[in-house]
């Protein structure tokens, strides 16, 4: 497993996880590991586990063995709104947010993964957000139904960024979403790790991914059949795992 810089214990830690719905199973024995303040993507063809791991480390799956370690602590009994406070966020596929309140009633929603942030804190946080998506100040009293899609994914990554996470997670934020978006996405989610935020990112799109993230798992058959740095992400490897 990658381990994070100096020796220093990796920020999530996924030890041997078997995890499925029902009778099926989709992961199985699945071990890696993202460093605190790295950006690391999972890559692999449609059905492989990917989305099934980040619903296992935010608790919506629960795994049938193995163990998720995340900031030193053993999060794996842990239910979702635990492993939020404890800092993790997720923007799952499709965006969530709430198409019927305002934008800035949807970053509110947000401060819910974090409640002992100071008023002031949580002015501050606001403020960062409208720096890091300044569309997202032009239509703050819009409501979030209203945005395009590319908006909606800056406004579901905000809403997960203000709740100030240590791990955030992805699910293909570039699906659906035109090229010039796409690019202000791909700017954003690259300064996070500067500010201290640690990147798990599910990404069809490679470019994306290797723009992004420093460290690659490749998934097959819910497991990890290649890793390495992006830089090192060859031509035989997306051939072989991502080509259909």
């Amino acid at each position: 497993m990658h381990e994070s810089p100096e020796g220093v214990a990796p920020l999530l830690s996924l030890e041997h996880l078997t995890a499925g719905y029902g009778e099926s199973q989709i992961l199985t024995e699945l071990s890696f590991s993202v460093p605190v303040n790295g950006a690391v993507c999972l890559l692999g063809r449609n059905g492989v586990g990917k989305t099934t791991t980040l619903k296992a480390i935010v608790g919506l799956i629960r795994p049938r063995s193995g163990r998720i370690m995340f900031n030193g602590q053993d999060v794996t009994a842990h239910g979702p709104h635990e492993r939020a406070r404890a800092g993790i966020g997720y923007v799952p596929q499709g965006r969530g947010i709430f198409p019927h309140i305002s934008v800035f009633e949807n970053l509110l929603m947000g401060f819910e993964a974090n409640p002992k942030l100071s008023p002031g804190d949580r002015s501050a946080t606001l403020d960062e957000m409208y720096a890091l998506f300044p569309v997202l100040a032009e239509m703050r009293g819009r409501a979030g139904g209203m945005l395009s899609g590319g908006q909606q994914q800056q406004l579901a990554i905000a809403r997960s960024l203000v709740g100030r996470p240590k791990l955030l997670l992805l699910d293909e934020p570039a699906e659906g979403i035109q090229p010039n978006i796409v690019d202000l996405i791909e700017d954003a989610v690259s300064k996070l790790p500067a500010r201290g935020v640690a990147v798990l990112l599910v990404e069809q799109f490679v470019d994306f991914a290797v723009a992004v993230c420093d460290q690659y798992f490749m998934m097959e058959r819910g497991m990890i059949v290649a890793q390495g740095p992006t830089t090192g992400l060859g031509q035989h490897v997306i051939d072989e795992y991502l080509a259909v």
